[in-house]
C-alpha cells in the first residue's frame, strides 16, 4: 500500500522543490506569514482537498481530505521563519526585511527548516490525496503559523480546530535537522524539553555614580540575580533530572557614570517534567523577589512569563509501532535513536488538548557523507544547526525522504481499503 502511494512523487518532485525554494527564499516572521498561508492554501486546494481553510489561529492554514469511514489523522508543518540573517550564499537566499514583535526591522531566514517542512506535507497532502483507493478515513493537514514564537499550536486550538474540523485519534509530525540527509532519528516518551521564558524588571533608585549612596542599584541586583539563578539546577534540581537556566538578556543604564532606576533581564527555562517545570519557575521568582527585598529595592520586581510549551513526549507505543514501518520501508541503517534534544517545540499542544497521542520524529537535512564523517569523527561543532546563518537543507535526498516519511506515518494510522 506504501509503495502505491509514494510512486506518485517522481510526478511533483521538481514542483515541491520549485515550492521549497520559493518559501526559502520569502520568509516570514510569526504570525505575519500571509504569503506563505496563501501560497500553502493554493497548494492544498490544487492537490484536491475537500476543504481548506486561512485565518485559524491568526494565519494558521487547515486542508480537510476525506475519504470514508476510518480514523482520523492529523499531519503537522510549521511555517514560520526566524529574524536571522541568511549567510548560505544560495542562489535562492532569502534577502527578505521584516519587523519583530518589539518593531525594530530585522532580516528574515527560514534557518529552522519551516519551509522544507512544509513543502514535505503539501507534497504528502498531494500523494494521498491522488491515492484514496489505498487508504481509508479522514487526513487533517495543519500548517502551524508561530511555533518560533510557541503560541502558535495554541492559537490554533483556542480558535476552534478541533470543533471546527474533524478531530484527529492521533498527531503527526516531524523536524529537519543537522543530521544526514535521508537518516530519520526518534526517541520514545519525552524527546524535547518544556520552554519557559520571562522578562523581569528590577526596580531601583537612579544617581550620580559618585554618589551610590543614594541610590539603590539595580544592577549590582541584576548581578546577584544572574550569579543565584545559576544555583537552581546546581543545587535545587536533582542530578538526574535535565534542565537548563539561561540569562540570555541583561540590559540596564545609558552612561558609565550614571546609576539607573531599572534594569530588565531575559531569562529561559529548559526541563522536561512537570515537576521539574514548577520547581524551577518557583525558585526563579523566589530568587528575584527575594534580591529584590534584599537589595531594598523601591517596588516589588515584575515577573512577565510568556512563550511557554510543554515538554514533547511522543507517545511511546505510537512511536515504536510508526517506527517499526519506517524501519520496513527505510530499512534499519536510516533509522536510529536520539538523544534528549533541550530544544522545544510546541506541537505537542494538539495532542495534550485533546487527549490523543502525538508521534514525532526528526529527519536529515545536511550532505550525507560529509555529515556521516564529521558525526563518527566527533566534529559535530562544525555542522551547520538549525537557527544558524548557515543551515539550509540539501534539497535531495531531504525532501523525498520527508514526503515519504510523513505518507508512511499517515498510513500507518489510516484505515485499510
Amino acid at each position: 500500500m506504501v509503495h502505491g502511494v509514494v510512486e506518485g512523487l517522481s510526478e511533483i518532485r521538481e514542483s515541491l522543490a520549485d515550492l521549497y525554494r520559493d518559501l526559502h527564499q520569502h520568509p516570514e516572521l510569526s504570525l505575519q506569514e500571509t504569503r506563505s498561508a496563501a501560497v500553502l492554501a493554493r497548494h492544498l486546494r490544487e492537490a484536491g482537498c475537500d476543504e481548506v481553510a486561512e485565518q485559524v489561529g491568526v494565519t494558521g492554514v487547515v486542508g480537510v481530505l476525506r475519504n470514508g469511514e476510518g480514523p482520523v489523522v492529523m499531519l503537522r508543518a510549521d511555517f514560520d521563519a526566524l529574524p536571522v540573517e541568511e549567510r548560505t550564499g544560495l542562489p535562492y537566499a532569502s534577502v527578505a526585511r521584516g519587523v519583530d514583535q518589539e518593531g525594530r526591522e530585522v532580516p528574515v531566514m527560514h534557518a529552522c527548516g519551516h519551509d522544507m517542512h512544509a513543502a514535505c506535507l503539501v507534497g504528502a497532502a498531494t500523494l494521498l490525496a491522488r491515492s484514496r483507493d489505498q487508504w481509508r478515513g479522514t487526513l487533517l493537514v495543519v500548517f502551524q503559523p508561530a511555533e518560533e514564537l510557541a503560541v502558535g499550536a495554541r492559537g490554533m486550538v483556542d480558535d476552534g480546530l478541533f470543533e471546527r474540523f474533524p478531530e484527529p485519534q492521533i498527531v503527526l509530525g516531524q523536524h529537519v535537522a543537522p543530521l544526514p540527509a535521508g537518516f530519520i532519528g526518534y526517541g520514545t516518551g519525552p524527546v524535547m524539553a518544556a520552554a519557559d521564558s520571562l522578562h523581569i524588571t528590577l526596580h531601583g533608585k537612579g544617581g550620580h555614580g559618585s554618589r551610590p549612596e543614594s541610590t539603590i542599584d539595580p544592577v549590582l541586583m541584576a548581578a546577584n540575580v544572574v550569579t543565584r539563578l545559576q544555583g537552581i539546577v546546581a543545587r535545587e534540581v536533582p542530578p538526574a533530572e535535565p534542565a537548563v537556566v539561561t540569562v540570555g538578556r541583561l540590559q540596564a543604564g545609558t552612561k558609565e557614570n550614571i546609576i539607573p532606576d531599572r534594569a530588565e533581564l531575559g531569562v529561559n527555562i529548559r526541563t522536561y517534567t512537570p515537576q521539574a517545570r514548577d520547581l524551577v519557575r518557583a525558585a526563579v521568582e523566589r530568587i528575584v523577589r527575594a534580591e529584590s527585598a534584599a537589595s531594598a529595592a523601591v517596588a516589588e520586581p515584575d515577573l512577565d512569563w510568556f512563550g511557554s510549551a510543554p515538554a514533547l513526549v511522543s507517545e511511546p507505543d505510537a512511536t515504536k509501532a510508526t517506527m517499526a514501518v519506517f524501519t520496513e520501508y527505510f530499512g534499519a541503517q536510516r533509522i536510529q535513536t536520539m538523544p534528549l534534544v533541550n530544544a522545544s517545540e510546541d506541537v505537542g499542544v494538539f495532542g495534550q488538548a485533546i487527549a490523543v497521542p502525538t508521534v514525532f520524529w526528526f529527519w536529515g537535512g545536511l550532505e550525507t557523507e560529509p555529515t556521516l564523517a564529521a558525526l563518527m569523527e566527533g566534529r559535530l561543532d562544525e555542522l551547520p544547526g538549525n537557527h544558524s546563518p548557515f543551515f539550509a537543507p540539501v534539497i535531495e535526498p531531504t525532501l523525498s525522504t520527508g514526503v515519504e516519511a510523513l505518507v508512511i506515518a499517515a498510513l500507518t494510522w489510516l484505515g485499510a481499503p
